[in-house]
């Protein structure tokens, strides 16, 4: 991953980078069709491990996406939550270009696949609705055969976060 130009924004620390993950809720899953760019909004949950990002999406069992991934694995994910303008609060600004915007995010290049084996659908699909709905619910394979499994994963050393937030 190139260098971060705004490296007082990096966010380093995990409790802060889970703290990130949890937060947002919808993740933009970039591919490359045909040489073409292809973004996708999708819900997601994740695993974050010694630095090693894996995230889990669910989708339709056939369609454009899965398409693009089966030819061309590489992608791009990122995700953000605590998004506000940052007009000045107190004190506005008066001028335009002053303005900006209060954000957290993730970012990073990964590598994309369909999950295949049973037992790991059925436990992407139940961390997927602990994280999304924050509750625990029952699953086994035949509901997780009605869907398809996306699996990123990111590499410490392709992973980004940053943070501009309210002091």
């Amino acid at each position: 991953m190139p260098a971060m130009r705004r490296r007082d924004r990096a966010v380093t620390d995990p409790a802060k980078i889970r703290r990130i993950l949890d937060g947002a809720r919808i993740l933009h899953l970039g591919l490359v069709d045909d040489g073409r760019p292809y973004v996708v909004p999708l819900h997601y949950c994740y695993e974050y491990e010694g630095g090693d990002l894996t995230l889990y999406m669910h989708s339709a069992r056939h369609g454009r996406k899965l398409d693009v991934i089966s030819a061309s694995p590489a992608c791009f994910v990122e995700l953000e939550c605590d998004v506000a303008l940052d007009d000045g609060g107190a004190t506005p600004y008066k001028i335009a270009c002053q303005y900006g915007s209060f954000y957290s995010s993730v970012m990073g290049a990964g590598t994309a696949s369909i999950v295949t084996d049973a037992d790991e659908k059925v436990r992407a699909l139940r961390l997927l609705m602990r994280q999304q709905t924050g509750r625990d619910f029952p699953m086994n394979r035949l509901m997780a055969k009605t869907v398809a499994i996306i699996k990123v994963q990111v590499p410490a050393g392709e992973l980004s976060c940053k943070a501009h937030v309210r002091k």
